[in-house]
């Protein structure tokens, strides 16, 4: 009997050896899961940014619960007729559950923010983009978040990477020898690391022998930096070779070995079908 277990675990094997076919080299069952990779990731955040950021904070607090802010005034009433007009827009013109713009407002917050309406009109500006004749617009919003995300990165980099590490940079001589030695040890290639990318003094003589040890310094840093990342690589690797271990018993129907062969064939078969149009095209 097929279950769905059965079937995910033949999809996680196809969809693992279509990826490590591109060993062999770049094949249709290679791009075939890369695309399907980048699309589902793309739709799946998009989904999960909407419900947990877009839909909650921004439209929650433009339209929140009427409940909680009505005042019997017609600026509210037009307002929230506004939400209705979004509302049979996003439920395909009623039909569709409204899903999106629940009735009566979203719940969780007890005010109206307009201040929202910045990004909301600026997230309309993105998706003109696809408008030819009103994509200029959207270089207003991509403006605003590159100038945004450069204020919030310059605090976050002059915080931890300089800040900080001028105060990890300080020696401590009330502590232990180990504690003192390892102070020293990242003051020390702390200065030659930055003396090395002063180039406004020529690389000789004091300056050139303590760039030298910089040099040194960045090296083990390259190094250090990539073993972890290989080490990492190499433990998602194992995780991969034991599914396709697991996969490989009857209990999923020899998913594996099964898979396995009709890939081999049927890329054995597209590298002759290639050969002989590259014969054809070069004749």
């Amino acid at each position: 009997m097929i279950t769905a277990e059965i079937m995910g675990a033949w999809l996680v094997v196809l969809l693992t050896l279509c990826i490590f076919s591109f060993l062999y080299k770049d094949n249709p069952f290679y791009k075939a899961a890369e695309h399907l990779y980048v699309g589902v990731s793309a739709g799946y955040v998009a989904v999960i940014s909407f419900w947990q950021q877009v839909q909650p904070n921004m439209f929650g607090r433009l339209w929140p619960s009427r409940v909680d802010v009505d005042d019997g005034s017609i600026f509210t009433s037009v307002w929230y007729a506004i939400y209705e007009i979004f509302n049979f827009i996003s439920t395909g013109f009623g039909i569709l559950d409204r899903s999106i713009f629940p009735e009566g407002g979203i719940k969780g917050f007890d005010e109206i923010r307009f201040i929202y309406l910045i990004p909301f009109i600026l997230g309309i500006f993105m998706i003109l983009r696809l408008v030819p004749k009103l994509g200029w617009l959207a270089r207003w919003a991509i403006a605003y978040i590159v100038g945004m995300a450069a204020g919030l990165r310059f605090y976050g980099f002059l915080n931890s990477d300089i800040l900080m590490q001028i105060k990890a940079s300080a020696i401590d001589f009330t502590s232990d020898w180990g504690t003192i030695v390892n102070a020293l040890i990242l003051f020390i290639g702390t200065l030659t690391g930055l003396i090395y990318f002063f180039y406004s003094t020529e690389h000789k003589g004091v300056v050139g022998r303590l760039s030298r040890i910089g040099i040194y310094f960045l090296m083990i840093k390259f190094g250090a930096s990539f073993g972890f990342a290989v080490m990492g690589r190499i433990s998602l690797l194992i995780g991969r070779i034991n599914d396709l271990k697991n996969y490989s018993s009857p209990e999923y129907n020899y998913a594996t070995p099964v898979i396995s062969v009709l890939i081999i064939i049927c890329l054995a078969i597209w590298s002759f079908m290639d050969g002989d149009k590259k014969k054809e095209s070069a004749a």
